[in-house]
């Protein structure tokens, strides 16, 4: 059965509803992170092309992939392609910091509203004292050393 744009606002109606939408909710969360790790991995890219060509003889030859075809061009045609690119994709990158944003506020909205706690699978509890000591440890591999 197709979903209508407005079964989207419905109110969930039982816990296992309320636990689904919240885990769609830290998916899409994840997509956003992983998207804009993925465009600064491509600006990082594109300085390190600019960099590497901007001091070169503009009318030196340079090849660049455009759709899957490498085709052969002048430094001085495709810099300002690549420059271009480049504060497109950052550009992309701001709006997407913005989403992001809209989604983490709508996630803590979520979860005061459904009161909704994270459960720590070690045993942690979640008062200051201890938050303060466990944030700094990375993931446990293998059995503890014991230094405590």
């Amino acid at each position: 059965m197709a979903s209508r744009p407005e079964d989207e606002h419905k109110e969930p109606v039982n816990e296992q509803a309320v636990a689904n939408k919240y885990g769609a909710m830290r998916s899409e969360l994840n997509q956003i992170y992983s998207k804009i790790t993925e465009l600064e991995m491509e600006v990082s890219e594109h300085s390190l092309v600019i960099n590497a060509i901007q001091p070169l003889d503009p009318s030196r030859r340079c090849y660049r992939m455009i759709g899957g075809v490498l085709v052969e061009r002048t430094i001085k045609e495709v810099l300002p392609a690549v420059q271009r690119n480049k504060e497109g994709i950052e550009e992309v990158i701001v709006r997407l910091n913005e989403a992001l944003e809209r989604k983490k506020k709508e996630i803590a909205d979520f979860e005061s509203k459904y009161k909704i706690r994270m459960r720590k699978s070690d045993g942690e509890t979640t008062d200051d004292s201890s938050r303060k000591e466990g944030s700094a440890q990375g993931v446990l591999v293998g059995p503890a050393g014991g230094s405590e």
